[in-house]
């Protein structure tokens, strides 16, 4: 059994002992460690359960890259001053409500995010939220610890993460010269501030459910 399904066993034995209100699930770490895989294979073998359960991006409340550009962050996208934190936490207290409630999501080869894009159902017992800055403290991400019914934090060592971030940009069909460099330059600098950052969480999990890809300079 790799270690994907028994992170994903874990949360979903825990969730399918919970019954009433709906629950906010927090998965988080650094960018490259996962958290995207473990949310939607988690949120598929909820459902597979019977307990109706979706996915929301943190990803989707990337400010524009207009605003970037006029604040001088162009090139630190991805830091957190780079998102609508604000706006973000008023979506987790929407949630929270158990209404139905729209979010955006993130289109990485566009490159940019669409509003109302996930549709969260009155029926939603299970939100898993996925992000690099839910459990993170500095403020304002700091507020959102409160808001959790359960967290979760993948971890993957710097070399780890560094290659993934790296393939990230290969996939986008960067140069190889092009990926590392906006890996190093901007990735790697946020990963390792998520680290350093990083909130206690219920569940902290070995963040590797699949190989290393195999980059080199």
């Amino acid at each position: 059994m790799n270690s994907l399904t028994l992170h994903i066993n874990t949360l979903a034995e825990h969730l399918l002992e919970v019954d009433g209100s709906r629950q906010l699930v927090a998965i988080t770490g650094a960018p490259g460690c996962g958290k995207s895989t473990l949310a939607s294979e988690l949120a598929r073998r909820l459902n597979a359960q019977r307990l109706k359960s979706i996915v929301v991006p943190m990803d989707g409340f990337h400010l524009d890259n207009a605003i970037l550009e006029t604040r001088g962050l162009t090139q630190r996208k991805g830091a957190p001053e780079t998102f609508d934190a604000p706006g973000f936490i008023r979506l987790i207290k929407a949630l929270k409500t158990g209404d139905e409630v729209f979010a955006p999501k993130f289109d990485r080869t566009r490159d940019i995010a669409i509003a109302g894009a996930v549709a969260v159902p009155v029926d939603a017992k299970i939100v898993i939220v996925e992000g690099n800055y839910l459990m993170f403290d500095e403020p304002p991400w700091s507020a959102l610890s409160a808001l959790w019914d359960v967290t979760a934090r993948l971890d993957v060592p710097m070399p780890e993460l560094r290659a993934r971030l790296i393939h990230r940009w290969l996939s986008l069909n960067h140069s190889r010269a092009v990926a590392t460099r906006r890996a190093e330059g901007n990735d790697i600098p946020n990963a390792q501030r998520v680290i350093d950052r990083a909130l206690p969480c219920d569940f902290t999990f070995d963040g590797q459910p699949h190989p290393t890809p195999n980059i080199t300079d």
